[in-house]
């Protein structure tokens, strides 16, 4: 027998290995084996078993064995990893390795193990006492017997915390096998000391009896399609279906996967559900530590958790005999992967749900485009949820145009109209919260000298006013590169104090907030601010007890989180998102709007939202009418006239490189060789710089390819990307269903 296995060297091959007659019956596609390679030995997963080779036979290799350090993986999933990799131009070692946690696949992580002490035999060690009562040399051992009938067992920490302790005593009753121990593996509660009150599934709407249908058509096979696109307004009762879906997949002895797109929706979503199905989840994303990582993804891979949740690696838990995948959000995004393979987790639930004969919901208040053009097709089914639980009433929105406000008084803030702050201050009044939404970090955007023109840009980017300031650091960064320098305390140029600080971020936001507001109490939300889950937890459930009167922040919070005591959304610069050079710019735009509208007036009484923008846009106007068919249309020409997705597929393939003009030449002569895969269904837009057009000192050409029918120029590029020699320095990355162009 042959076992076909890729190695840790991304090399896109694999190597053909005589599996030893000892290991036939263990070997399978996913096992985990180390092989010989060259002079060394490396680590590999087997892809396949196969009766015969098309080498010679004499000359293979047999496997060394399997690796006793390291984790197989699922026949399912390696079918799974071998479809991304052709699919996203990717290696197979990449696609591979994307299957299972670092944590897992180095080896390096354990177990943790305890050793639990205790007597067994009662009897004999009774006897121990009664006959060395009277034997003075062994009183301390009488006195550690008798502790341990106390305790009938416990650790080491917990025994020797006791006056009665003595550690020689202890030992001798170990070594004469009176005190003997056995050793249990340790979870790490990723929950640690958090409750959560149990709570029992709510009678369906309309709506979501309608969903939940349909649904359990799915899993009943008495409809051809696998997938659910569950078009629910915000507030309509998403959650409640997700629940009641998994609960009757676990009623048919199947396991269940829920993606949401932010790690800062983590915490609520997993307090949602563990209130419903108590120890029966597990969490998976990247803000676990490595050894919580590890058991959770053990715990999953024994079948001891039946139900995990997190955000886009969740989708490869190895879960068995898998029955629903829920996809929150689904339009968002941050779905997509950045390094390779540039796989769209919404896209690989719909594989993994076909591959496995599972359901797949995708449920978002703003779908995207792709999704419901799949569901027109008829690829897809289709449930709408328009009305909202408890028939509350859509959130009052307005549109205020910054152009009329009166000018500020010198001195004062900018960010707030006149309009926000009496709606703000009416909350406060009333013991209301607010969220204020603004979609840049850090306090200002940029840095200059009024005196010698200087502006304070990253030396390794292309971007203007690209460094961000962040005053509570006193340090200006660059958001592309990661670079960091101590902010100026005067001109690098001329040395005049009279340097200003331009453009606002949400730390700037916040601290507006606190002068505008005296004596509200403020928080803030985004990446700068939270470092770990916990952090995400700590702001989040102040909130929700009312701790806090208005919370800031970044698109982390304009999705998901539902808080009853917010009245009012207040969305700084709404129309900052539509000067983005990319076709996505109007859809992101009105999703983003929507979504955050949608925070408020979730309690009894009904909400407001306030759109501060300075220009006009008919996707706000779209925005404040929540009018999602409209703008639906209006995006959708505009799309079709000019073939771009839905109504073709667009792969997209980055060059980058030191040498300009080397890595110009190069990306057109790539551009040649797929010349001849073009066909009339097929468009290529010649390579040229990059809208961001160096990162890190490293130039950036871009070229498109779009269009229908694209499975065998994919093919050539993924060939070309991979297998071709290209010159030394230059990079290239190929993006299949790119959803940034920048």
């Amino acid at each position: 027998m042959i076992a076909r296995v890729i190695t840790d060297i991304a090399l896109d091959r694999e190597f053909d290995y005589l599996i030893p007659a000892a290991l036939e019956n263990s070997i399978r596609p996913g096992s985990a084996v180390d092989v010989p390679f060259g002079n060394t030995t490396r680590n590999g997963y087997v892809l396949e078993v196969a009766a015969s080779s098309c080498y010679d036979a004499n000359k293979l290799k047999e496997l060394t064995g399997l690796s006793s350090r390291r984790a197989g993986i699922p026949e399912k999933l390696i079918t799974l990893g071998k479809w991304m990799a052709e699919y996203y131009c990717a290696t197979q070692e990449h696609a591979i390795r994307t299957l299972l946690p670092a944590a897992v696949r180095s080896g390096r992580v354990k177990s943790l193990v305890s050793r639990i002490f205790y007597i067994p035999d009662q009897k004999a060690a009774e006897k121990y006492i009664l006959d060395n009562a009277d034997a003075k040399r062994v009183v301390k051992r009488i006195e550690v017997l008798k502790l341990m009938f106390k305790l009938r067992e416990g650790t080491l920490t917990e025994i020797s915390g006791h006056p009665e302790y003595s550690p020689g005593a202890f030992d001798a009753l170990r070594k004469a096998g009176i005190i003997a121990f056995r050793e249990e593996t340790l979870r790490r509660d990723v929950f640690g000391e958090t409750e959560v009150v149990p709570d029992k599934p709510l009678p369906p709407t309309p709506d979501q009896q309608k969903a939940l249908a349909m649904v359990n058509d799915i899993m009943d096979k008495k409809v051809p399609q696998h997938v659910l696109v569950l078009h629910g307004v915000t507030n309509s009762g998403k959650t409640e279906v997700y629940l009641q879906s998994i609960a009757n997949a676990i009623a048919r002895g199947k396991s269940a996967i829920v993606l949401v797109p932010e790690i800062s929706l983590t915490p609520q979503t997993v307090r949602r559900f563990r209130a419903r199905f108590g120890n029966q989840l597990c969490v998976l994303h990247s803000r676990l530590s490595d050894g919580e990582r590890f058991d959770e993804w053990n715990r999953i891979n024994s079948g001891e958790a039946q139900i995990v949740i997190g955000a886009r690696s969740a989708l490869f838990a190895p879960l068995h005999n898998l029955g629903l995948i829920v996809v929150d959000e689904e339009h968002e995004a941050s779905y997509k992967q950045s390094e390779a393979p540039r796989y769209m987790a919404r896209d690989v639930a719909v594989m993994r749900g076909k591959m496995e004969d599972a359901a797949v919901i995708l449920g978002s208040a703003t779908p995207s485009a792709e999704s419901l053009y799949n569901a027109k097709q008829g690829k897809f089914l289709l449930c709408r949820m328009a009305a909202q639980v408890a028939d509350k009433t859509k959130p009052v929105i307005r549109i205020i145009d910054r152009r009329l406000d009166p000018l500020p008084e010198p001195g004062t803030s900018n960010l707030f109209s006149p309009a926000l702050i009496d709606a703000v201050q009416e909350r406060l009044e009333r013991a209301e919260q607010t969220i204020l939404f603004l979609n840049r970090r850090g306090y200002a955007r940029s840095l200059s000298c009024p005196a010698c023109g200087y502006e304070a840009r990253c030396p390794e980017c292309s971007v203007n006013y690209n460094y961000t300031y962040s005053r509570r650091r006193e340090i200006l960064s660059c958001h592309l590169c990661g670079a960091v320098i101590p902010a100026p305390q005067s001109c690098p140029e001329c040395g005049s104090q009279d340097i200003h600080y331009h453009g606002s971020g949400t730390e700037k936001l916040e601290s507006c907030a606190h002068g505008v507001f005296p004596g509200a109490r403020i928080g803030r939300m985004d990446s700068d601010t939270m470092r770990s889950s916990a952090d995400y937890e700590v702001v989040l459930d102040k909130f929700r007890r009312g701790q806090l009167d208005i919370l800031v922040g970044t698109q982390m919070i304009a999705k998901g989180l539902h808080f009853p005591g917010v009245t009012l959304v207040g969305v700084i610069n709404a129309d900052h998102g539509l000067s983005m050079p990319d076709f996505r710019a109007s859809e992101r735009t009105f999703q983003l709007l929507t979504q955050v509208a949608g925070r408020a007036g979730r309690g009894d009484r009904r909400g407001e939202v306030i759109f501060q923008t300075s220009k006009d846009s008919e996707v706000l106007h779209f925005a404040s009418e929540l009018d999602f068919e409209g703008f639906e249309k209006f995006d959708l020409e505009f799309r079709q006239m000019l073939n771009y997705p839905p109504y073709s597929r667009l792969i997209a393939i980055l060059f980058r490189g030191e040498d300009e003009a080397l890595l110009a030449n190069y990306a057109a002569s790539f551009a040649a060789a797929l010349e001849p895969y073009k066909h009339e269904n097929i468009r290529i837009t010649p390579p040229a710089p990059a809208p961001i057009e160096k990162i890190k000192n490293k130039y950036r050409y871009l070229m498109t390819v779009r269009g229908t029918g694209l499975k065998t120029i994919r093919e050539a590029i993924r060939i070309l990307a991979l297998h071709r020699i290209h010159p030394k320095g230059i990079d290239i990355a190929v993006d299949v269903d790119a959803q940034y162009l920048m």
